[in-house]
């Protein structure tokens, strides 16, 4: 009998991942960045198949226990098994950071391509509400919204939304100003093409890769804002888990249980880390020049 060949995957499949080889051993952080990032993303949509007890049952016969079999992380002061909490406040952490971000992308983006695009007395006027908003620490601003609307989560995400409003605008408008004056812009506006048309095909196709970068790095910025929130009593209200109000739980026993703030600590510091060395890879791969390197 003949032996069937082997199957052999697409041209353009093998040609992918052999890019994507490259790309990995060319960027190794970034490599091992977006690996970590999407470890976290998976954890947190799989949480609750992923997490080993309810995390917030309660069990103040194992009240502060440490690291064992039965839980791999101890448990807290309530006796609520640290690991689920750490695995399910990934879910609350992320989403309200992702939510925040595409708000602030959305209107920020808007605010900023209008501005950059149009000029005149409308830049200025937008610019200047803009300068407002970036007077204020983006933390500080965040804890003045969140302090009017209230604590929870819709409140928090329209909090850290708000605050990185400026981020947006910013960046939108430095590259609408940059694109508006290419020639291909000249030329369709010399061809009768309208604004609507001139910014949809033209203009902001040409802003997605700096935008995001911009997501990225904002991404890192809305968890830190996030936690801090959750840290002072103004975030994600108990018992739902959150990587913010675990390190404000568990520093009553910073002496006794240093491992319990260790925890949600590390899982903060890593995302933070991770998608900023991701914005600073994706930065270097959109550079023109930089791009040169992957073949």
């Amino acid at each position: 009998m003949r032996g069937h060949a082997p199957a052999v995957p697409p041209r353009g499949v093998s040609s992918r991942l052999l890019r994507l080889s490259r790309m990995a051993s060319t960027y190794p952080a970034g490599a091992l960045s977006t690996a970590f990032v999407l470890a976290i993303m998976v954890m947190a949509t799989c949480a609750p198949w992923l997490a080993p007890y309810n995390p917030t049952t309660q069990g103040m016969a194992h009240r502060l226990a440490r690291p064992s079999l039965a839980h791999l992380l101890g448990t807290d002061d309530f006796g609520r098994d640290v690991l689920s909490r750490l695995i399910v406040g990934s879910r609350t952490t992320l989403l309200t950071a992702i939510l925040s971000v595409v708000l602030a992308c959305m209107i920020g983006g808007l605010v900023g391509t209008l501005a950059g695009y149009f000029g005149g007395r409308l830049d200025a006027a937008l610019m200047l509400a803009i300068d407002i908003m970036l007077s204020f620490p983006l933390v500080l601003l965040a804890l003045l919204i969140v302090a009017v609307l209230g604590a929870g989560m819709l409140n928090l995400i329209l909090a850290v939304g708000i605050s990185q409003i400026p981020l947006f605008a910013r960046v939108s408008r430095s590259l609408v100003l940059t694109l508006r004056s290419h020639a291909y812009v000249e030329a369709a506006r010399s061809l009768g093409a309208g604004h609507v048309r001139i910014l949809r095909l033209h203009v902001v196709p040409n802003m997605l890769g700096p935008i995001g970068v911009q997501v990225t790095t904002t991404m890192g910025l809305a968890i830190v804002t996030t936690a801090s929130l959750s840290f002072l009593g103004l975030g994600i209200q108990p018992p739902t888990p959150d990587w913010g109000a675990m390190v404000f739980e568990a520093r009553r026993f910073l002496f006794d249980r240093p491992d319990m703030l260790f925890y949600p600590a590390a899982a903060i510091v890593g995302a933070v880390v991770s998608l900023n060395v991701l914005a600073d890879t994706l930065s270097t791969i959109l550079d023109p020049t930089a791009r040169r390197v992957v073949v």
